[in-house]
């Protein structure tokens, strides 16, 4: 069975650097979908460095419709997200679907034998915001990749919105009672907003959470202020901690602390 790691992309070349490195020996294909419109339906240019990224492994397909006036940006979203469906006609039905959000990295020791017991799979991730290494206590774990085999995937969004955890109190051995699916505990990281303020506000401007957009959120120096501050962006009162990068992470990216410095507190 083959394993097929999907994403869609806006602008993340970062973090499939990292992805791409983390993963590569452990999955048998890359599908990112990149779209010609943000989630708004405004045209943007395409932004995925394929001469960076070649390789046999990588599927880089265009979603190049546009969106209806008439959708939301939710629906815009969902439809990115289901392009994908729509090309992966080399999938056979029992190969296992991975779809992650693009800074979202499912636990690579856990796919080297993994073999998928209910019908979905949500893995629990460690959450960081702006560094690698600064911890979220607050939205860990973080219901982050999902994952499926061809013959039970109807819809890529479906899998993503419905298919949850509905209470992450309850002690790991009582996920079982979670109808058809299976929560993954240590499933990997969710690396969010690892970007400059600039970016960031980009994002806030650009994504399916139209609320955040206003300059309260997305003011360039309103985001640096939070970066510096170890803050949330958006003024719930969470408060991040530094770690120290170590065997708990991926390991790509404690061999090139160097590199990615710029990355880490």
């Amino acid at each position: 069975m083959k394993k097929i790691d999907c994403i869609t992309f806006f602008n993340e070349n970062l973090m499939f650097e990292i992805r791409y490195n983390t993963l590569k020996d452990f999955v048998d294909f890359f599908v990112v979908c990149e779209s010609l419109f943000d989630h708004r339906g405004n045209n943007k240019k395409l932004n995925f460095d394929q001469k960076k990224f070649k390789s046999e492994k990588i599927k880089y397909i265009v979603h190049d419709q546009k969106f209806s006036k008439e959708n939301s940006p939710w629906e815009n979203q969902a439809e990115q997200r289901d392009y994908i469906l729509k090309n992966l006609s080399f999938v056979n039905s029992e190969d296992y679907i991975f779809f992650s959000d693009p800074d979202e990295i499912p636990n690579l020791q856990i796919l080297k034998n993994f073999k998928l017991k209910k019908k979905y799979g949500i893995f629990l991730q460690k959450c960081f915001n702006y560094k690698l290494n600064l911890f979220n206590p607050h939205e860990s774990p973080w219901e982050g990749t999902r994952v499926c085999r061809k013959k039970d995937l109807k819809s890529i969004d479906f899998m993503r919105q419905k298919v949850k955890v509905k209470n992450l109190k309850y002690n790991f051995l009582r996920f079982d009672k979670e109808k058809n699916i299976e929560a993954i505990p240590s499933g990997g990281w969710h690396f969010n907003n690892i970007m400059n303020p600039k970016d960031i506000s980009t994002k806030l401007k650009t994504f399916a959470h139209s609320e955040f957009s206003s300059s309260k959120f997305s003011n360039h120096e309103t985001i640096k202020n939070k970066i510096k501050a170890k803050v949330d962006l958006f003024e719930r009162g969470h408060n991040y901690i530094e770690v120290e990068l170590d065997k708990d992470f991926p390991e790509y990216i404690v061999k090139n602390k160097n590199k990615y410095n710029q990355w880490i507190v």
